[in-house]
């Protein structure tokens, strides 16, 4: 009977000792490397490694995430950046090690699309489409309680000598007291992440409300602020040369969005160059190459799919104000639209 206990005990260690030994089979020496494609495409090759891993979490850094069994995977940057990347590794029983490490990616934007307004005659129809009336009757006044009644008439919106001209005039029509233009790429030209470049000179007059800015091509289905809205330019007429850009998205909109500004003079008089920046990771906003709004991207706001591009000027309303009682015309020159990714 002694001997029995003794065999039976004898047996049961071995069997936990041998499950001990499987279980505890944490990923050790783990090595991470990488190496940035030299042609500036932006591709990163990763070569991870570990002692009893079985594959490989990959975050690289821009809220892209990739598991890879074999430990060895490119992965292309779409955008100029630091990123830090952390990679864990798992072993069979799901213990994990992980390591971060830094790459500096630069990456070489190409033209995507683009408007010259070399043409002279109305925007090129391929482009652009036109946003007409008062947006009534669910969003009487766009949503902003605007003045302004679009139309797609040369007397609002025109090519000439090289630019696009979005004209507001003082006029009555079908019952408003203005009459301006809104352009829109909805349904041509959409695109996610990359560079807008706008080179433009803005109206002048105390109640002009003029802006490039680009709205979630899921608009029609999830509604707004849940499409998101990037404000590459606003500018107040009544708070003339200082220059705002905003990110509209659910517990951050209309009155409350994120926003910057900076002051930039003869804005009204001068052509200056209005760029937007977008990537997963960062949204920058910048004039004349000078950066004075940086928003950190996140993956549960909806900056992360397809936008389109608007460009208008708008009358009054709740951002623009009162318009001035001599107010009769003004007129938003842009000179080109380029958009690179």
């Amino acid at each position: 009977m002694t001997v029995l206990l003794f065999v039976l005990l004898s047996f049961f260690s071995s069997c936990s000792k041998g499950t001990d030994s499987i279980n505890n089979n944490t990923p050790t020496n783990l090595t991470v490397h990488a190496i940035v494609s030299a042609d500036n495409s932006g591709n990163v090759s990763f070569t991870a490694s570990a002692t009893n891993a079985v594959s490989y979490d990959f975050d690289y850094g821009n809220g892209i995430f990739q598991t890879v069994a074999s430990g060895s995977v490119t992965y292309k940057y779409p955008s100029t950046g630091n990123y830090t990347v952390n990679v864990i590794a798992k072993s069979s029983s799901g213990l994990t090690a992980s390591k971060s490490i830094q790459v500096s990616v630069t990456v070489a934007q190409s033209l995507l699309w683009s408007d010259e307004f070399d043409t002279a005659g109305s925007p090129d129809p391929s482009k652009w489409s036109f946003d007409l009336g008062t947006g009534c009757p669910s969003l009487c006044g766009w949503g902003n309680n605007e003045l302004q009644n679009y139309t797609n008439q040369s007397d609002n919106v025109i090519i000439s000598n090289g630019t696009l001209k979005i004209i507001a005039k003082k006029e009555n029509y079908n019952g408003s007291a203005y009459t301006s233009a809104r352009l829109t790429t909805q349904n041509k030209f959409s695109f996610k992440y990359g560079k807008v470049e706008v080179r433009a000179k803005l109206p002048f007059g105390i109640g002009t409300w003029p802006a490039i800015w680009m709205l979630g091509n899921n608009i029609t289905t999830v509604g707004w602020p849940a499409s998101g809205e990037i404000d590459i330019m606003e500018h107040r007429g009544s708070h003339l040369n200082t220059i705002s850009s905003a990110l509209h998205h659910p517990g951050f909109s209309g009155g409350n969005p994120d926003i910057g500004s900076t002051v930039m003079p003869n804005v009204t008089t001068e052509f200056h160059k209005y760029v937007l920046e977008w990537s997963a990771s960062t949204i920058k906003f910048s004039v004349n190459d000078v950066v004075f709004f940086t928003f950190a991207n996140k993956s549960s706001i909806p900056f992360n799919h397809n936008f389109f591009l608007i460009l208008n000027v708008a009358m009054g309303g709740n951002y623009g104000g009162p318009v001035d009682s001599n107010f009769s015309s003004a007129a938003m020159e842009i000179d080109y639209v380029r958009v690179y990714q």
